[in-house]
């Protein structure tokens, strides 16, 4: 009975995981869950017939490719739903019931978060606030998930745990943005510079590399400031000097021109200060759901644990480019590992912590 079980849940964890493929595909992207129902081919759109759409055997029956046009399907699809499995394994012969149907939602939530921060370097509320909400019900549902007896208190801690997730991340973000909120880029000569507009994600070029719009302001304050060497805002000569660009707006010696009227703006740039944030908002709302399904404790572990292993990623990273690693990389994935290894081992690694620091008596 024992295998009986295990195995169905690792056959469970692939469907499940092939689900969270669609949802990895179609949230970032605006497109919902349920319209269309049936998956699709992502570059020829054909709805997949069930037959090709079975968990990991269809993947490699077709050798990762579409049954009709054959255009190639990412990999991720097949480690997805391999991991899914194997986690779901992993949770029901640690925990069995009543706490690994609920980790089993949890985990769908850190594998949606992770695949998705990582591809597009933002975590959507539906998984964020959505499961703070699930991770509020299944506390009231199953208070073990506190390791409480009372339903109220189970409910109140999971409070607690989400409060003190997204306040402690928050602080962070506000911490991070004085400290590190702004980025002078001064190159090695003067370089050319202007701006697309598009109506829904306009980019300013500077010198060659695109920068949009989302992320270059997280804030309305924000401001990115170009000191011109000379250039030309709507076919009219801009004067050298500070060019201050909002969100929504163009502030040129206390001119402000709407955003929407920008229609040429173009010139060539001495230096640039660009507004950054520590972290996007998204982690503190991770940070959140994490609290609701695993408590105030978990928060602490998970906040300290993924700093330790995104720092020393970090500086593996800056070893193997010599210096030279660029780009944003996304926090949430280092949060849901976090997160993870307190489900598995936390208190454990906790306890043997906290005995290095006893001090030994004689």
């Amino acid at each position: 009975m024992t295998a009986v079980l295990a195995t169905f849940a690792f056959v469970l964890g692939t469907i499940v995981g092939s689900f969270l493929n669609a949802c990895i595909h179609r949230l970032p992207r605006g497109i919902s869950l349920d319209r269309p129902r049936r998956s699709f081919c992502p570059a020829c759109q054909v709805t997949i017939p069930w037959y090709y759409n079975l968990p990991i055997v269809s993947w490699l029956w077709l050798r990762g490719r579409c049954a009709k046009c054959h255009a190639p399907i990412s990999p991720r699809y097949l480690l997805v739903e391999i991991l899914t499995g194997l986690i779901f394994l992993g949770l029901w012969l640690q925990f069995g019931l009543p706490l690994a149907p609920v980790y089993f939602v949890f985990a769908a939530l850190l594998i949606v978060a992770t695949f998705i921060d990582f591809e597009h370097t933002i975590i959507p509320d539906e998984i964020t606030l959505g499961g703070t909400v699930a991770g509020l019900i299944f506390s009231a549902a199953v208070p073990a998930l506190m390791g409480v007896d009372s339903r109220l208190h189970a409910v109140l801690l999971s409070l607690a745990g989400a409060a003190l997730g997204a306040g402690l991340l928050w602080l962070v973000v506000e911490c991070g943005k004085l400290a590190f909120g702004r980025k002078r880029i001064v190159p090695p000569q003067p370089e050319p510079f202007h701006f697309e507009p598009d109506a829904e994600n306009p980019r300013l070029i500077l010198g060659g590399e695109p920068w949009p719009w989302d992320e270059i302001f997280s804030r309305p304050r924000d401001v990115l400031v170009i000191e011109t060497v000379h250039g030309t805002l709507n076919g009219r000569p801009l004067p050298a000097g500070d060019l201050r660009i909002f969100f929504d707006r163009v502030v040129i010696e206390g001119r402000t021109v709407p955003l929407e009227e920008v229609r040429d703006l173009r010139g060539v740039l001495r230096s640039v200060v660009i507004p950054r944030e520590a972290m996007g908002l998204g982690d503190v709302k991770f940070m959140a759901c994490i609290g609701a399904f695993l408590g105030w404790q978990a928060v602490l572990f998970t906040v300290a644990a993924s700093s330790v292993v995104g720092a020393l990623v970090g500086g593996g990273l800056l070893l193997a480019t010599r210096g030279r690693a660029g780009g944003r990389i996304p926090y949430g994935p280092y949060l849901a590992l976090g997160a993870a290894l307190w489900v598995v081992t936390g208190p454990a690694l906790v306890a043997w912590y906290l005995g290095l620091l006893r001090p030994v008596v004689p």
